[in-house]
């Protein structure tokens, strides 16, 4: 049974939800806190001087790269991390998307209204399901009943919530007792993904915001040794990385071929979406296929099968009629020239600046490990490892790649 109650610090005004279960995780089970840096590159601790999260790296394990799903997009990649599944299996295939069975669209957060968007065993559910308790502070879409199911503690998003108290939250969420305590935590931050999208990957202000987190991290660490009786495993990681914009190079998709009486547009910037509506035959597909390739001059491509399942994008109702993407800095847009911005952008088919953070320390891990670049799905394996969680369903990780960074 699930019941709301108010957050366990008197200062914040969010509520969190608490689920109550017969079964009750042993003494002995580890603590993992995963906290993902929205838009951290992974060579962002050099590039911006990050000391505190390059001191997890030294006294633990870091990753060359943490490579994203595709698409390299945020609610896709958290939703990735969390479940272990590509895009098209979990179902949140965009940030931005459309369904053709339910004919229906869907945009970010919009799980917490109908969770059937989701599929899949989240990390937090697989924990409770096993009798240890999680906690998540603003994780994309952890506030959704998914499978009926919520972590013991979450947070509805709020933009307006300070950095500070999520740290303090998350400490404070140790220092329960036992019961009560949660043994698996996840946490969001935003601020360098925001800057980056505002700036670009290169500007000061990303910097600025890259140092925000590292401080933020830095206290975390501390808090940790000081105020918590027992061993941590702090994992940090990214969603994706980030990519400057040349405003020149932007598309107006407007201008394109694309008729509008046959098809609907989702222009997830990087990518369009081109669902077709329900009379359009495949006859008409194939056509504006071909107008689109007729017209791309170089500008962009129309993504066939074989691409699309080379990056296990295939298989689902989710997935546009046409899809046609392009490579940075360019970008589609419906802004005249005068209007766009030099600044960052992310959504891109992998290439090195779209890899992300992994760092990782604690007592499941071993000290000096610098990783080869591995696929985010396997995080999900590798947490079920070191909190003894048998895996409940098929999951498309794999831990092999982590096998070299455990001190097992």
């Amino acid at each position: 049974m699930k019941k709301m109650i108010c957050s366990l610090l008197a200062c914040m005004s969010l509520c969190a939800s608490v689920a109550v279960h017969a079964a009750t995780a042993p003494n002995d089970t580890p603590t993992v806190i995963m906290i993902s840096l929205d838009g951290f590159r992974w060579d962002y601790i050099e590039k911006f001087d990050a000391k505190n999260i390059g001191a997890i790296a030294t006294h633990g394990v870091r990753a060359e790269q943490l490579r994203p799903a595709y698409p390299t997009k945020t609610f896709p990649n958290h939703i990735t991390l969390a479940t272990g599944l590509y895009p098209t299996h979990h179902g949140i295939v965009d940030n931005d998307f459309c369904d053709k069975q339910r004919q229906q669209c869907y945009k970010m957060g919009d799980g917490l209204k109908d969770s059937t968007w989701l599929k899949g065993v989240p990390l937090w559910n697989l924990a409770e399901m096993n009798g240890v308790k999680a906690a998540t502070y603003f994780w994309p879409e952890s506030d959704a009943r998914i499978g009926g199911m919520t972590p013991s503690y979450y947070f509805h998003f709020s933009q307006q919530a300070d950095y500070q108290d999520r740290i303090d939250q998350m400490v404070e969420w140790l220092k329960l007792p036992e019961q009560a305590r949660p043994h698996f935590v996840m946490g969001y931050f935003s601020a360098v993904d925001t800057a980056g999208h505002l700036f670009g990957p290169d500007a000061p202000e990303t910097a600025a915001a890259v140092q925000q987190v590292d401080k933020l991290i830095g206290r975390l660490r501390d808090r940790l040794k000081a105020e918590v009786n027992f061993p941590v495993n702090l994992i940090v990681v990214a969603d994706h990385g980030m990519a400057t914009i040349e405003p020149s190079q932007a598309i107006d998709y407007q201008q394109l071929p694309i008729d509008s009486s046959k098809f609907n547009i989702v222009n997830v910037s990087t990518r369009l979406l081109i669902y077709a509506k329900p009379d359009t035959t495949k006859a008409d597909i194939a056509a504006q296929q071909q107008k689109l390739a007729v017209a791309a001059h170089g500008r962009y491509r129309v993504l066939d099968e074989q691409y699309l399942a080379a990056r296990h994008y295939t298989d689902s109702a989710r997935i546009a009629d046409v899809i046609i993407e392009v490579d940075a800095p360019a970008l589609f847009t419906k802004k005249p020239l005068a209007e766009r911005d030099h600044h960052g952008a992310h959504g891109f088919s992998y290439v090195k600046d779209m890899g992300a953070l992994f760092v990782a320390e604690g007592p499941a891990f071993k000290q000096g490990v610098m990783l080869k670049p591995f696929d985010n799905v396997d995080v999900y394996p590798m947490i079920a490892h070191i909190l003894g969680l048998p895996l409940q369903q098929p999951v498309d990780g794999n831990i092999k790649a982590l096998l070299p960074a455990l001190a097992e």
